[in-house]
């Protein structure tokens, strides 16, 4: 194992560290008084601003020009990341758990086999369908829904969270389709693009109406931007290529310990011995599901 490839496995794990440090901030975000709309609009509008910055400098001889039918897909397609985000904090917003909201988010893991299903016929091997059962034993346990008595979810902020997951999947599974010709940071580029529009529709109005509270930009938008939108877009270019598709979800899935490690000793969050476990079950599905990228081609599952 070269440097090379142990610096790309670190580059991995730090973007994953870093997506699961944003709802965190977020909710200490909520606790100075500052808007989902306020919170979002900043994210997206600074993440936009630094990665169109970043593409310059990384690809500033690229001539390639792309088309442009595949520029408004990407930013259509965007559009479902901005509603990822805004259901997401509303979920924060609703007093669901910081450490139960991510577990919610992780749902797009067995949507996506079930969205391939679906749309491309593609029936599910015996090891998909394991996995599965596990991510869904896994979220009762991490969830906590079988000890009721120790935590009262909001029904309204748990449907923001299973909508952030639906609405991520559906991103996840249109953007890996779209525009696959260009560098990252382009795509990243039209699919923040996107997403910034969204929100601006959705939340926009405040600014209209004079109530938008603007420090939000430096309070807290250009942390969550930084952590949600500039360092994994830069780690995820410079690691994944490398590690490959396999390792990289794996360690992506580092987002989950981390998010709940960050709601526990920062926000002071109870977690239980039992969600511990349904995190661990979680985690374990998702290397169930990519062992194909990790065994060898004629290996079956």
């Amino acid at each position: 194992m070269n440097l090379s490839y142990i610096k790309s496995l670190l580059y991995v794990c730090l973007a994953a560290s870093s997506y699961g440090l944003v709802a965190t901030f977020v909710r200490l975000a909520y606790n100075h008084g500052y808007t989902t709309g306020e919170v979002v609009i900043s994210q997206m509008l600074i993440g936009l601003i630094s990665l169109i910055f970043i593409h310059k400098i990384i690809y500033r001889k690229e001539q390639i020009k792309h088309s442009t039918k595949d520029k408004y897909k990407l930013i259509i397609c965007g559009t479902s990341f901005g509603l990822t985000s805004t259901f997401y904090y509303l979920a924060v917003h609703y007093k669901i758990p910081v450490s139960i909201c991510i577990v919610l988010l992780m749902q797009a893991v067995w949507m996506g086999a079930f969205i391939d299903f679906i749309v491309n016929k593609k029936k599910p091997s015996l090891i998909e369908i394991i996995s599965i059962f596990l991510i869904l034993i896994g979220t009762v346990l991490a969830t906590n829904l079988i000890n009721d008595n120790q935590v009262k979810l909001n029904p309204i902020g748990l449907s923001f969270g299973i909508l952030a997951a639906i609405s991520y999947t559906c991103s996840m599974y249109s953007s890996n389709k779209i525009g696959t010709q260009m560098s990252p940071t382009l795509r990243s580029v039209y699919l923040f693009m996107g997403s910034t529009i969204l929100v601006s529709l959705i939340w926009g109005k405040s600014i209209l109406q004079g109530t938008f509270n603007f420090t939000i930009f430096y309070q807290w938008g250009i942390i969550c931007a930084l952590f949600g939108a500039i360092l994994p877009t830069i780690l995820f270019t410079k690691g994944m290529p490398v590690v490959g598709i396999g390792i990289g979800s794996i360690l992506a899935s580092l987002e989950l310990p981390i998010s709940v490690l960050m709601a526990k000793f920062i926000l002071n969050e109870n977690v239980y011995f039992l969600q511990w476990i349904g995190i661990v079950l979680i985690l374990i599905s998702i290397v169930l599901l990519n062992l194909s990228f990790l065994l060898p081609k004629n290996t079956k599952l």
